[in-house]
């Protein structure tokens, strides 16, 4: 190949890329783009809450390791949002930090399950019902998100 031919290569190939690279932008969600308003962002961090408390219920109270609620609500945030959890928690939690965030939310929860009275207590009071009923409500805010 001539360097005619080189050099028509090359820029059939930059302009390949930046059509790529525009057509990626333009259809990313919003939520890639930083464009939430401080409502979704309110409503991605309630359910990213609620999800891990009914998760740290289960494995403290019922002995269930799965963390299924939050694998579920990680599945909805990728599929429609492009952003994981831990994304939510690094972004638009006040810590700014997964780790301090997940660490907040689980001394809280904690303390919340001593007050009370412990997991016997706990079932009998109906809290796992209320974190249940909660998750659930804060998934279908998550779903309804435009």
């Amino acid at each position: 190949m001539n360097t005619q031919g080189l050099g028509r290569s090359l820029a059939l190939r930059r302009v390949a890329c930046a059509a790529l690279l525009a057509g990626a932008w333009c259809g990313r969600p919003a939520l890639a783009q930083g464009l939430l308003d401080e409502e979704t962002t309110g409503v991605l961090v309630q359910a990213v809450e609620a999800a891990a408390e009914l998760d740290l219920y289960n494995l403290r109270c019922r002995s269930d390791q799965s963390g299924r609620r939050i694998e579920n609500l990680n599945k909805t945030l990728a599929g429609r949002f492009r952003i994981t959890v831990i994304g939510v928690e690094d972004r638009y939690f006040p810590e700014r930090s997964y780790r301090k965030a997940q660490e907040r939310i689980q001394n809280a929860f904690l303390e919340r399950l001593k007050a009370a009275g412990g997991c016997a207590e706990a079932k009998s009071s109906g809290l796992r019902e209320a974190l249940e009923t909660r998750q659930r409500e804060t998934l279908e805010a998550v779903e309804a998100l435009p």
